[in-house]
């Protein structure tokens, strides 16, 4: 950690870039990032780096990813632009960003300590002078104003860091952000209290500047608790991830190496009970691993030489040696944690408006302040006036709740989500999907299970399924893995020889058998046939020396909830239509299966996106569900999409949402949440423009105190963030 902190501070950003396909990316953890409005400011200062071709932050855990074209070098103009913009940039550290975050939230809550006790004991001498009014002399009041100020002048120094120094890096950047007319506000108010108690009459908002910053930190706090809540799925992941393992030197010594150090082609010793740090595979021993965080299975897989392991699963058995397929940052477990984390980052048409809205609210909050502070003082002839209403326009009008309104329900909605094993990838995944009016599904592994299993098992003559079972286990063909997972564990037959493309024969007590298809041992092939539920049957045979054939049954399995989805489905108004590369009997049978009335065969990739565009011009808004690699042209052009977990990787990579347990049940869910989130976005954006139409003018007008200003703009931020919450109880 210390070199790496050390070559960070000579500035040499490109020794943490990696390879990202045929671009380069590059995760940096930004340090002092708190709305919507830095997010635009950051992002559009990286983007603007030629050669950056995109750039994400995510508020949750302050990571930045940037993929960029160009040499490794270009990394270090990337930092200089995010400290040009007044912002903190270092290495992104998975290991490490929990504690970043309990960091940041243990200063937060020692300057709320300051705040807090600072406003009970100001108060407390604010309520002698307000209640002495007409008895108390002057001189008692401005020595009970000089106590409070000593109080709070020191209070506020400490406990309104936070907003100064992200308002100073705005303002060195020659930009504004929401924590300036904060920062401005109470300087104002704790500057016109100590002219008032210096001068020795009038009244003083010492209560004010400290109950503001409570408020605030209170807000800002609950802020930071409601990321994190959500954001934990992303850290609980990183958590998972080894920190260390023992590398096999060439000398076949053992060395405890970081993570972060393993290549692909380093091998591991993998001892019982350790978690596996990368994604490779086995090269020696055997024994059975947990494997849940990849399946979301409970129980144990088994493991052998040439078995795959990823990284996050536990060895139970004996030790492994794993030969690393690839690096930490491009394992399984990373590549997860970072579908979650898009899913917190993605910027919606909701949060670019909320930006844009930003970027022209503080101006305009300094443009009515200064309206205020003018009018007042025209009207009253007397500057006191004029100054303590252009503070409590500055306090009241502060934009944190739009800030809040999209970013708060997106980082709940998306932690709703994955707690039920759906990752989203992106934050507009949401609003597109809560638009769509059409379900588009593939068939093989997305309606079915996408393998074939042993059918009427039961029926076998005695003897018959052990004995395939030993061909089939010396076979890596799709019916021969069947049946042998049908049958179980076991031994396989001795001498075994594979025929391409007919089977596999052995000799078994003195007699000649095989496995494999009818033409081959002359059996009456039958081929295929529809069994009526909608799965279609495959057929293999067993020939003994000697006796006659025995035929094995297969089907790809419709999966047991796809006839609920169908109707779950429609329940919310999407009709659904099937798309297969199938050919059209078994596309057929599973349509009538499941009552899919819209259905086509035979189609290649392009056919599928030509279909999507079809619909597209009719004015439908298509959801496309599907898992193999000649979805992926579809997935990605569909105006919404979702992924099977088990799905190959490209198609994994573009589709919006990903069914991590391959449960069809979490698809109706996730179109729940998405709706309910809209509605939640639709009412926080509703509460803050009504919270202003209301608050802006009565403080124009001069009914409210800077005291006031301070509760009322924090409570707008807890009503945002709590009925953003709401999502949790859906």
């Amino acid at each position: 950690m210390a070199a790496i902190e050390a070559s960070w501070v000579e500035g040499d950003a490109a020794a943490f870039v990696r390879a990202d396909g045929e671009a380069r990316a590059l995760d940096l953890t930004v340090d002092g990032a708190w709305c919507g409005a830095c997010i635009a400011k950051i992002e559009d200062g990286v983007t603007g780096v030629d050669g950056v071709r995109r750039a994400r932050l995510n508020l949750t855990s302050g990571r930045l990813s940037v993929r960029f074209s160009g040499p490794d070098s270009l990394a270090d103009e990337i930092v200089g632009t995010i400290r040009a913009l007044g912002y903190g940039a270092r290495p992104y550290l998975p290991e490490t960003a929990s504690d970043a975050v309990t960091a940041q939230e243990k200063r937060l809550l020692r300057a709320m300590a300051v705040a807090g006790f600072a406003t009970a004991n100001v108060m407390l001498l604010s309520v002698a002078v307000w209640s002495g009014a007409g008895e108390m002399t002057a001189s008692t009041r401005t020595l009970l104003h000089w106590v409070s100020g000593a109080i709070a002048l020191p209070a506020v120094a400490y406990a309104v860091r936070p907003f100064f120094a992200s308002a100073w890096r705005a303002l060195k950047a020659r930009r504004v952000n929401m924590d300036v007319p904060i920062s401005l506000g109470v300087s104002l108010a704790c500057g016109l209290s100590v002219y008032e108690t210096v001068i020795g009459h009038g009244d003083a908002y010492f209560d004010a500047a400290v109950m503001l910053l409570f408020f605030l930190l209170i807000g800002r706090y609950l802020d930071m608790r409601l990321r994190a809540r959500a954001g934990a799925a992303a850290r609980r992941l990183a958590a998972l991830e080894a920190r260390a393992a023992r590398r096999v030197e060439p000398d076949g010594s053992l060395r405890a190496v970081p993570a972060s150090e393993i290549r692909p082609g380093d091998h591991l010793l993998i001892s019982a009970g350790e978690r596996i740090a990368v994604d490779g595979i086995v090269s020696e021993g055997e024994g059975e691993a947990d494997a849940s965080l990849v399946t979301g299975e409970s129980a144990p897989v088994a493991l052998q030489a040439g078995s795959r392991v990823w990284s996050g699963m536990v060895n139970l058995g004996a030790a492994l040696t794993v030969r690393a397929s690839a690096a930490r940052d491009d394992s399984l477990l990373s590549e997860i944690t970072r579908l979650v984390e898009a899913g917190e980052q993605g910027r919606s048409a909701y949060v670019r408006l909320a930006d844009r809205a930003a970027k022209i609210y503080v101006p305009l909050v300094h443009v009515m302040a200064f309206a205020t502070l003018a009018g007042w003082f025209i009207i009253a002839q007397d500057p006191r006036p004029a100054i303590i209403n252009a503070i409590a326009v500055l306090i009241i009008s502060c934009p944190c709740a739009l800030a809040l309104a999209v970013p708060a329900v997106q980082v709940v909605a998306c932690g709703r989500l994955y707690k039920d094993g759906v990752l989203v990838r992106s934050g507009d995944a949401l609003e597109r999907l809560e638009r769509v009016t059409v379900a588009v599904l593939d068939k093989t592994g997305t309606l079915t299970e996408g393998r074939p299993r042993l059918i009427r098992g039961d029926a076998l003559p005695e003897g018959a399924l052990a004995m395939a079972a030993r061909l089939a286990r010396a076979s890596r063909h799709p019916l021969s893995q069947a049946l042998a997972e049908a049958a179980g564990t076991g031994e396989a037959a001795s001498g075994a020889v594979e025929v391409p493309g007919r089977g596999v024969e052995a000799e078994m007590n003195g007699r000649r058998v095989r496995f494999g298809s009818g033409r081959w041992i002359g059996a009456p092939d039958r081929g295929e046939g529809a069994d009526g539920k909608g799965a279609f049957e495959l057929e293999a045979w067993l020939q003994v020396e000697g006796e006659e054939p025995v035929r094995f049954a297969f089907a790809d399995q419709i999966r047991p909830d796809a006839r609920d989805l169908i109707g779950a489905l429609r329940a919310r108004g999407l009709e659904p239509e099937l798309l297969s590369g199938d050919r059209e009997a078994p596309v057929a049978a599973v349509a009538q299966a499941l009552g899919i009335t819209r259905w086509r065969s035979g189609l290649t990739p392009a056919d599928k996106t030509t279909r999507l565009a079809e619909l597209a011009q009719a004015g439908e808004r298509t959801l496309m569900v599907g898992d193999g690699l000649n979805d992926a042209p579809a997935l990605a052009g569909a105006y919404a999409s979702i992924s099977m977990g088990s799905a190959a990787d490209i198609s994994r990579s573009a589709a919006d949402l990903v069914i991590q347990r391959d449960r069809l049940g979490a698809i109706p869910l996730a179109l729940d949440v998405a709706r309910a989130a809209r509605r939640r976005v639709d009412e926080n954006f509703a509460l803050t423009i009504l919270y202003n139409l209301i608050a802006v003018p009565i403080a124009v007008l001069g009914f409210v105190t800077p005291l006031v200003a301070a509760i009322a703009m924090s409570a707008s931020s807890v009503i945002v963030t709590v009925n953003a919450m709401r999502l949790i109880r859906r």
